[in-house]
């Protein structure tokens, strides 16, 4: 009986560890990202002096948090907490949305749909290479200057 009771204990802990290193390795894009400047290309201009991202499993979802300098030299941040699931979250501090809608198509990409005001502004693909090491974000649709945005954005893992 008690053996039963060791065996089952052992598989039950086993499964456990599997399923939590499965799911943690399931997003590749979480992680800290700096930005390639060189090789980043940014419609309508210019583009910030810096900028790095992060992704981190918390209880409630997946964090993401942007810090970074802008063109003329000022501080950014903005941050969500989703679970990648295509639901409306709140973005703070992005001045082109106030929500935003991440959906995870596979371990490396995830499509994200930016609204402000409850319309849409900013589609965002993101695609993380097969090697985990570079990461491009492709953004298109509108910004709140009525301006059509075309980005690509290529980071390098930290």
């Amino acid at each position: 009986m008690r053996r039963n009771l060791f065996i089952v204990s052992l598989a039950a802990c086993c499964a456990l560890i599997l399923s939590s290193s499965v799911a943690v390795a399931a997003e590749n894009w979480l992680g800290t990202w700096k930005m390639d400047t060189a090789k980043s290309q940014f419609s309508p201009g210019p583009a910030p002096k810096s900028l790095n991202l992060k992704w981190e499993s918390t209880p409630a979802g997946t964090k993401f948090t942007s810090d970074g300098t802008g063109a003329d030299g000022k501080s950014n941040h903005s941050a969500y907490v989703s679970k990648f699931d295509g639901k409306d979250v709140p973005y703070e501090g992005n001045p082109e949305a106030d929500t935003c809608a991440p959906m995870k198509v596979d371990d490396n990409t995830y499509t994200n749909a930016w609204k402000k005001a409850g319309k849409p502004t900013i589609n965002a693909k993101v695609v993380v290479s097969d090697g985990g090491k570079t990461m491009t974000i492709t953004q298109t649709g509108t910004n709140a200057k009525g301006e059509a945005v075309n980005n690509s954005v290529v980071y390098t893992k930290q």
